[in-house]
Order: C-alpha cells, then sequence, then structure tokens
C-alpha cells in the first residue's frame, strides 16, 4: 500500500514534465505583466508649440513663456513608459494676433488612446506680440590693411546705396544703429579708385534685410602732410612802391612728404600781381603761392595794394 502511494507521488511529479515546465514560466510571466496594466502617474515636459493665425498682419509673435510644461499623465505603466519627452508636443492653435494668455486643454496633446492629460504646469501660456515696422539703417564699412608705402584712403569709404531696409518687430528694428558690411581690404593698393561688391553682416533674428550686398568704394591718394609757414611778406609784382595791407600771410601747404622734407622757407613766396605802372590809389588782389604738387591754402586770400 505505501509503495503505490509512493509510485502515484512520483508519477504525479514525473509525467508530461515539459508541459509542465511550460506552464509554470507563461504563469511567471503572465503574473509579471498584471501589474504593469493597472494604472499609474507620470509627469512629463512637453514643448509648447504654437501655430500662427493664418493671416497675422502687422503683428509678429517675438514671445512665449514657457516655452516648456509638464504634463501630468495617468494610464497603463506600459504605455506610459513608451512615451518619451521628445515625443510630445503641446499644439496650440491661435485664431488672432490679439491673443495674449492660451489655457491648456488635453486636446491639444497627442497620447495613446489609454494615456490621458490629466494636468498642465503651469496651465496656461503666456503670448508678447510686436508691431512688424520697415525702416532705413545705415551701412557701415570699415577698412582693413594699409596702402602701400607713399599712399593713403582718401576719405571714409562709401557704400551704394547708403543705407539697407530693415523689416522686424518694432523694438529690434529701432535698436540697429547701423548693418555692418564686410571689410574693405587695401593692403598693397596705390593711387587709384576701387570699387567692391561687399556682402552685409547677416541682421538680428526675426530681422530681414532688403538686401545682402552692397558696392564699396574706397579712393587711394598719395600720401600727403601738412606744413605752417607764419607772416610771411608779400611781394607786389609790377609796382614797385606799392604796399599791401596786411603787409604778411600765413600760407599752409599740403604736399607729398618728400616734397615738404625738401622745401626751403624761402622757396614760399607770396605775392600780388599789378599789371599797370601807372595806376594810383589801392585795389584788392588775390595772394598767390606756386609750389608744385602742393595745394596751398593762405590767409588772408585777398590783401589790398595801395600805391
Amino acid at each position: 500500500m505505501a509503495f503505490d502511494l509512493k509510485e502515484r507521488l512520483r508519477s504525479w511529479f514525473t509525467e508530461n514534465l515539459n508541459l509542465k515546465a511550460l506552464s509554470l514560466v507563461s504563469a511567471l510571466v503572465l503574473y509579471s505583466l498584471v501589474p504593469r496594466a493597472q494604472d499609474a502617474q507620470r509627469s512629463i515636459s512637453a514643448s509648447v508649440v504654437v501655430q500662427l493665425p493664418r493671416d497675422s498682419g502687422s503683428r509678429l509673435l517675438v514671445d512665449q513663456t514657457p516655452p516648456q510644461v509638464r504634463l501630468l499623465l495617468r494610464g497603463p505603466i506600459a504605455a506610459l513608459d513608451d512615451l518619451h519627452a521628445d515625443d510630445l508636443t503641446i499644439q496650440v492653435q491661435l485664431t488672432s494676433t490679439l491673443e495674449r494668455t492660451v489655457k491648456l486643454d488635453p486636446k491639444m496633446v497627442h497620447v495613446p488612446p489609454s494615456v490621458r492629460v490629466e494636468s498642465f504646469d503651469p496651465g496656461s501660456v503666456e503670448l508678447v506680440w510686436e508691431d512688424v515696422i520697415t525702416r532705413d539703417v545705415p551701412i557701415q564699412v570699415s577698412v582693413l590693411g594699409a596702402p602701400a608705402p607713399g599712399f593713403m584712403i582718401k576719405g571714409a569709404p562709401v557704400a551704394e546705396p547708403a543705407v539697407v531696409r530693415a523689416h522686424g518687430p518694432k523694438s529690434e528694428v529701432l535698436n540697429l544703429q547701423y548693418a555692418r558690411a564686410a571689410a574693405f581690404e587695401v593692403n598693397g593698393l596705390t593711387e587709384g579708385t576701387y570699387p567692391r561688391q561687399l556682402l552685409i553682416d547677416a541682421p538680428p533674428p526675426r530681422v530681414t534685410y532688403d538686401k545682402n550686398s552692397v558696392t564699396v568704394t574706397t579712393e587711394v591718394t598719395r600720401e600727403v602732410v601738412e606744413r605752417p609757414f607764419i607772416k610771411l611778406p608779400v611781394v607786389v609784382v609790377g609796382q614797385a612802391k606799392a604796399k599791401t595791407l596786411p603787409a604778411e600771410v600765413d600760407v599752409r601747404l599740403v604736399c607729398p612728404p618728400e616734397i615738404l622734407r625738401a622745401l626751403r622757407p624761402e622757396q614760399v613766396v607770396p605775392r600780388v600781381e599789378e599789371a599797370s605802372t601807372e595806376k594810383t590809389g589801392s585795389e584788392a588782389l588775390p595772394v598767390i603761392v606756386q609750389v608744385d604738387r602742393c595745394e596751398v591754402h593762405v590767409t588772408p586770400a585777398t590783401v589790398v595794394v595801395r600805391w
């Protein structure tokens, strides 16, 4: 009797062993899945994407606060674990540029059917709008390098056109002082006029220019220096006894450096010329100073000659 019972117990554990092992594994798998089917909560961040109205007119959305909000989601653990922040966006469709505060709604979020949105933190988005304006902004050009020895840049580079038209939010456009063009390189240039097409630096975000390049012209001349000659006597040519009032003038010469270095003071002679030798009285005549390759400035430019 005891032997029969022992055999029955053995057969109960050993018969259909593979089937019993498979059943045990299946039971363990089902057990592990049961908790994941239960509802749970999860907090996750999502980006707010604002879709502008079809006709925004002369208004522009320049800021939204906040750009992201936290969602409190409820659903099966498996479904919640499959959600990632990069997959979630809150789609806000605007109907007017007058909207300043938008209350968030679960319908704005696309989630699996088994997941629902319970709340938002914060629950609304603040919008900042600005008027769009157009304004002319001066173009600024800088010079890079140096001309060949003995030459210099004459004046500032000239941009044509001198302005660029900026279009964008009012605050940003009004804040623009200039639009910067690429530097004009003058290394090794000699005398002449040089026009070049230069790119304009990109405008600030949300601002556009009506052009991206400009023609800039730079003139290179020979290098000159100045030298004053003070109180030089005026010589009257044609009237030996004539006198001038004033009797002396100041002369300022603008010349190439090598000319002034070789010039002696006695070579600078102010004079007035009177062709007639029979005149009496007085006459105002221009003062003449001639120095080759020099620009002459005389003060005063005329004197009164008396006979």
